[in-house]
């Protein structure tokens, strides 16, 4: 591919998961493209505020301002993001310019061996103090195992795993993603990988996104070489719920939309309306994605 660009700066969080994230671009850049890029590492409000849950924080785009803000000053020409954190509308100025393949979407439970007990559902002994800041996965765990304690968890993945191996809690939840990625060390814990059907993920959980300036023509034809199309179909109407919903970090709505070998789409959601009212569970099959975010959202809003 000829391209006038030779090198270009992207913009990460410093995590060990955003470093791989943004190192994996940096890759495909030279190996697809030929081209050269350097990493600038951007902290986020997300990375700053580390003793509240989501649910306490106002506003939206925690993990993704900071970086947006350096695409809009042109400090940086392309931002990598965890395509979860990303608010479904991008600043005036900016665009969504591709996606990647979708790594495992499921949710992960992590249980010590003082929090297992075999004989429980989940392997997870009752009353147990469970990790995690998302409330997704607080309704629906709390759905699937009523007296399950659920105790805020914010730090990135290691911090995560080391808080668990200190006693702090019982088990812990996280996206397989992250943990498959960083390849991290699950030593002497219990991994329960939770079906996506039953314990929805979140909207394009385990997809990166690439945003940049909206009249950057030159980095989005490069971007058209690592986007991947069939994840796009599918994270558009993951996402396109998500917007109708007006979700965000704080909303606890999980959706999946994944295609089969024979191209039909199947989608899961789960929302936990404002309110002691029970969890609402939503799944639709057909052979298009056409209408099936709709269908989805007629459900989702018979509460």
């Amino acid at each position: 591919m000829n391209t006038l660009r030779k090198s270009l700066k992207i913009g990460s969080r410093g995590s060990d998961l955003a470093l791989w994230q943004a190192n994996f671009v940096k890759d495909q850049l030279k190996d697809l493209c030929q081209v050269e890029a350097e990493i600038i590492i951007i902290h986020t409000k997300g990375d700053k505020i580390l003793d509240v849950g989501f649910d306490k924080l106002e506003g939206k785009g925690f993990f993704t301002k900071e970086l947006e803000e350096a695409l809009l000053n042109h400090e940086i020409d392309l931002a990598v993001h965890s395509m979860k954190d990303l608010p479904t509308t991008s600043p005036d100025g900016l665009c969504l310019a591709g996606v990647s393949y979708r790594e495992d979407p499921r949710d992960c439970l992590l249980i010590a061996n003082w929090g297992k007990d075999e004989k429980q559902p989940l392997q997870l002994k009752q009353n147990a103090i469970v990790g995690t800041s998302s409330v997704r996965r607080k309704s629906q765990l709390e759905f699937l195992l009523p007296g399950v304690i659920t105790k805020d968890l914010r730090g990135n993945v290691p911090t995560r795993i080391r808080k668990l191996r200190e006693g702090n809690y019982d088990a812990i939840l996280l996206a397989k993603a992250g943990l498959t990625r960083l390849d991290a060390d699950l030593s002497e814990l219990t991994v329960i990988d939770l079906h996506p059907a039953e314990f929805v993920p979140a909207p394009a959980q385990g997809v990166l996104a690439y945003q940049c300036r909206e009249d950057d023509l030159e980095i989005r034809k490069i971007l058209v070489n690592l986007h991947n199309t069939e994840v796009a179909e599918c994270t558009n109407v993951e996402r396109s719920i998500l917007k109708a919903m007006d979700g965000g970090c704080q909303v606890p709505l999980g959706i999946i939309c994944q295609k089969d070998q024979a191209g039909n789409f199947h989608l899961h959601a789960a929302y936990a309306p404002a309110g002691n009212a029970p969890l609402i569970k939503v799944r639709i099959s057909q052979s298009t994605t056409h209408g099936m975010a709709e269908s989805a959202l007629h459900e989702l809003k018979k509460s």
